[in-house]
C-alpha cells in the first residue's frame, strides 16, 4: 500500500462518500457510525449494511435506522469466490467508496481485498501487531497483559495485519473481570472507529509503506 489517499477523497468529499459496513452480530460499531454519521460531523453517508448471518442483531437496528440490507448468506454459495461476488455486486450497485469491516467473521479473500485497495478498513479490540484474531479482549485478559487497546487499520489480504490508521491504549486495572474489560474496550471502539471514518472520508489519511500519516 503506497501513496496518498487526501485529494481523491477531498474531490469524493465534495458529494457524500458512500459507505458501506459488513457485520456479522450484533452491530454496536455499525450503530456508533450511524449515530456518528447523522450528525453530520462529516460529508458521508452510510449506503448499506452486508450481513451474512440472518440471526445477527445488526439486521434488526439497520430497519430501524433506515439502511439499506443485503443478507448474503454463505451456504447458498457454491465456494468463497462465488459468496464474494454478491457482496461486491451490491457494493458496486451502491457505488460504495468505503467498506467499514465491524464484527464481520469472515477473512476477505486477497482478490476481494486487492479490488478495493486501500478502501477497507476494519476494527480490532487489541493494541496490534498482538492479540490478533477473533478473541483479542479474551486472549489479552487471559495472557495477564497490563495494557490492552483499541487498533482501526487498512486491510490487507492478512489477517489483521494491514497499516495501522489509529490506536488506542487502556489500562487493565487489576480488579477488570472478562466482563468489565470488554465494556471499556467498546467504548473506546464507539468513539475510535467513527474518528477514523472522518478522517478518511475528510481525506486526512496518507500512505508511506505501512505508516498512514494524519495531515
Amino acid at each position: 500500500m503506497r501513496g496518498s489517499l487526501s485529494y481523491e477523497n477531498h474531490q469524493k468529499g465534495l458529494n457524500a462518500m458512500k459507505i458501506a459496513v459488513l457485520a456479522s452480530g450484533r452491530g454496536s460499531n455499525f450503530v456508533a457510525i450511524a449515530k456518528s454519521l447523522k450528525k453530520g460531523l462529516t460529508s458521508a453517508e452510510l449506503s448499506l449494511l452486508v450481513c451474512d448471518n440472518p440471526k445477527a442483531l445488526v439486521l434488526a437496528k439497520a430497519k430501524k435506522l433506515g439502511i439499506k440490507t443485503a443478507l448474503v448468506k454463505r451456504e447458498e454459495y457454491k465456494d468463497k469466490r462465488d459468496f464474494e461476488a454478491a457482496i461486491i455486486g451490491y457494493l458496486k450497485e451502491e457505488k460504495i467508496d468505503l467498506i467499514v469491516l465491524a464484527g464481520f467473521m469472515r477473512m476477505l479473500s486477497n482478490d476481494f481485498v486487492s479490488g478495493f485497495s486501500n478502501k477497507i478498513i476494519n476494527i480490532h479490540p487489541a493494541l496490534l501487531p498482538s492479540f490478533k484474531g477473533t478473541e483479542g479482549i479474551k486472549d489479552a485478559f487471559d495472557y495477564g497483559a497490563k495494557v490492552t487497546g483499541v487498533t482501526v487499520h487498512f486491510v490487507d489480504g492478512k489477517m489483521d495485519h494491514g497499516p495501522i490508521i489509529l490506536q488506542q491504549a487502556l489500562k487493565i486495572d487489576e480488579n477488570d473481570t472478562l466482563e468489565s474489560l470488554e465494556k471499556k474496550i467498546h467504548k473506546i471502539e464507539h468513539r475510535l472507529y467513527p474518528e477514523a471514518i472522518r478522517l478518511y472520508c475528510e481525506g486526512r489519511l496518507k500512505l508511506e509503506g505501512r505508516k498512514v500519516r494524519i495531515l
